[in-house]
């Protein structure tokens, strides 16, 4: 019988709640004390999901409860030193998305988890859900042929109160320290679908980055809520990345052509559809695709309603695959879940974006100190 892991969460905000209904569904592992440098925030998580002590000191909880994993569920600006922290002290480590600010950041924290025989993972759970998984198999399964094309649309809804009136009326706000401001704490959700198909690790990225007119018109021009981007990697592998806070409907959606065939990826219905790579003939093309389309969505509502009567379709289901994959790699000494490549890969894309964006903006900015 494999030990039961003493598990961790660090900052104890709103998605720390996340983190800690998935740990307690999963068996095998308890959550034996949670830390926020506010006491209060660290008090309510504990109450609440019954962790066994509540710290606001990181070095206190590492040395008092000796942890297994941790998880860093702090703003993304602390994630680096704390998972060098949590690692000083033989932790293995789960860092909420973004991984890091920088590139550089991942390679040395990947770097000493590998010297130090620890494992990290990041929160990119959307690739955990049942679909995700279901793609993933037919990719590995040779369904596509040779991958040829990517596109992912990832949008945002800047009307949710909640987190827009927090970022938009406080210019302080700690979106706004990021590289990336609010692109830097969104888009890699999108980005790391891209990177688990792309080849190699030389790439080559064009982006443009711009305030939607709904900002402008409000004055903000510091923050970026329309992103397009085209991404060239190995054997001429390409990609493109959309992010809107305007588009309608906002969607999350990632599609992948292969040399035999596509797929489309609907996260925000569940729904995987294959994509036949050849045509029929004559009028059948018309109707038999239709009616082929119909079918696989009918097969996703029943399989859908299946997992929610077998109570395998909660929000955050594919939170609680990662962390259950990733809990079982440390347990059995196997691959993380989500392959290191992978995470450099997504952090180098953000790092040459938001290198771009920023460039623009500085242009723009110096164009209207000339015109004034």
């Amino acid at each position: 019988m494999a030990k039961v892991l003493k598990v961790a969460i660090v900052g104890c905000g709103k998605i720390a709640d996340s983190h800690a209904t998935q740990i307690r569904r999963i068996e095998g592992c308890e959550l034996v004390g949670v830390c926020d440098r506010e006491p209060l925030m660290a008090k309510q998580l504990c109450e609440r999901f019954l962790a066994g002590a509540y710290f606001t000191d990181l070095e206190e909880l590492l040395s008092s409860m000796q942890p297994d994993v941790v998880h860093i569920t702090t703003p993304p600006a602390g994630h680096f030193e704390l998972a060098r922290l949590c690692m000083e002290s033989g932790c293995n480590v789960y860092i909420e998305k973004p991984f890091t600010l920088t590139e550089s950041e991942a390679c040395t924290l990947i770097d000493m988890a590998n010297t130090m025989e620890c494992k990290l993972t990041v929160g990119h759970n959307e690739q955990f859900s049942h679909v995700a998984r279901r793609m993933r198999c037919l990719v590995a399964d040779g369904y596509l042929g040779d991958i040829v094309h990517m596109e992912c649309h990832y949008g945002y809804d800047l009307s949710d109160p909640a987190y827009a009136r927090a970022l938009l009326g406080d210019k302080q706000h700690w979106v706004r320290k990021l590289p990336g401001k609010l692109l830097h704490n969104l888009i890699s959700h999108g980005i790391a679908k891209i990177a688990e198909f792309l080849p190699g690790h030389d790439l080559q990225v064009f982006a443009h980055g711009f305030s939607s007119p709904l900002l402008r018109s409000i004055g903000e021009s510091d923050i970026v809520d329309e992103l397009r981007v085209i991404i060239l990697g190995g054997r001429r592998t390409t990609a493109s990345f959309t992010f809107s806070s305007q588009m309608r409907p906002s969607i999350h959606e990632f599609r992948i052509y292969g040399s035999k065939n596509g797929l489309i990826l609907d996260l925000d219905h569940d729904i995987l559809l294959p994509l036949r790579g050849a045509k029929y003939k004559s009028y059948a093309d018309k109707f038999i695709p239709p009616v082929q389309f119909a079918r696989h969505h009918l097969k996703a509502a029943i399989t859908n309603f299946r997992l929610f009567l077998a109570r395998d379709f909660h929000m955050d289901l594919g939170m609680k695959h990662l962390i259950e994959a990733f809990y079982r790699s440390i347990q059995e000494d196997g691959p993380v879940p989500i392959p290191y490549r992978e995470i450099i890969l997504t952090t180098k894309i953000m790092d040459r974006i938001f290198d771009q964006v920023r460039d623009v903006q500085m242009e723009r900015q110096d164009d209207v100190l000339v015109r004034s």
